[in-house]
């Protein structure tokens, strides 16, 4: 083979030369020397010039769109049933949905390379995508961790747009109102909105009051020492059969409170009892409106609920008190 042959950059790149990309493949001649396909022969038997980068071409994006078309018809179908079946709502599978159309578009990418013949391209694209990517991941801790939360947080689902949350042991609260892979927005009982990074919320304890169907509140009455405790015990368990908005099973109970029990001025019982569907709303109105009826029923029946008492003791020196006369 001479110095003159004309075939010569072709066998050189068949063969694994090493080119200034350090791959053995420079990008440029992958891209002009594609792989001779059935498109740029029957191309070629044309007489058609380029043919093989027209062949290529042709080829990369007709197999490209089909495959996106496919993707389309069948993958994200497949994938909404899912998400249907994890029972996320249309505002949770939008973003989603959208991640799973930006990899069904990279893979139809990547098998449309092939196809076409460019598969030596698609390896230096994809040592520059390791590389760039290897950057951006360094650049962009924090976005990719809070990413990573958010992935979490779908798949988890600890809550769901609409629930009751507090963390950080209650100093923040509020209803979700949005979930992003990035970001989470808590509308607060004061109507702000808070911007919570996602990986805040995986970090931490999250409570979420309304994630079963039922939620158990409790309050604790205090009577005087001289009250009747079995009497003021009907009251409170009474005035809860009563409410149309507590449950009747699981019923009712009051107990000594376990803290406080036999405290300086009164003797503590709490009443412990379940609401369905709980939101922070019914909370407060059902627990302000049983504690209402309760301290009505408690003053008819003159049972007390006394005030915390001190009693202070010792003795003053008659020069104090002039003095304090001054």
């Amino acid at each position: 083979m001479s110095l003159t042959d004309p075939h010569l950059p072709e066998r050189v790149l068949q063969a694994g030369t090493p080119t200034p990309n350090g791959t053995g493949t420079n990008v440029s001649d992958v891209i002009s020397n594609p792989e001779l396909g059935p498109v740029g022969a029957f191309l070629h038997n044309l007489n058609v010039p380029y043919y093989k980068v027209l062949g290529a071409l042709i080829t990369f994006v007709a197999a490209a769109f089909i495959l996106y078309s496919l993707g389309r018809i069948f993958v994200i179908p497949f994938v909404n049933r899912l998400l249907d079946r994890r029972g996320l709502d249309t505002h949770e599978k939008r973003p989603l949905l959208r991640l799973g159309k930006l990899l069904v578009a990279f893979i139809s990418i990547g098998i449309a390379f092939r196809v076409a013949g460019y598969q030596g391209l698609l390896t230096s694209l994809a040592a520059i995508g390791a590389a760039a990517t290897l950057a951006i991941g360094f650049a962009l801790q924090n976005t990719l961790s809070n990413f990573v939360a958010g992935v979490f947080i779908y798949t988890d689902r600890p809550f769901r747009i609409g629930d009751w949350i507090e963390w950080e042991h209650g100093a923040y609260a509020g209803v979700v109102e949005d979930i992003s892979f990035r970001v989470t927005r808590v509308r607060t009982f004061d109507n702000e909105v808070l911007t919570v990074p996602n990986a805040v919320l995986t970090s931490d304890v999250i409570k979420n009051p309304v994630k079963k169907g039922e939620l158990r509140l409790q309050f604790t009455f205090g009577i005087g020492y001289d009250d009747d405790i079995e009497r003021a015990t009907d009251i409170i368990v009474e005035e809860a059969q009563k409410h149309p908005d507590i449950l009747d099973d699981p019923a009712p109970t009051v107990r000594m409170s376990t803290e406080g029990a036999l405290a300086d001025s009164y003797v503590g019982l709490t009443s412990r009892f379940w609401i369905a569907d709980p939101n922070r709303a019914d909370f407060l109105k059902t627990r302000g409106e049983y504690v209402t009826n309760v301290k009505r029923r408690f003053d008819e029946a003159g049972i007390d609920i006394p005030y915390p008492q001190v009693d202070l003791s010792g003795e003053l020196k008659a020069s104090q008190i002039a003095q304090a006369e001054r």
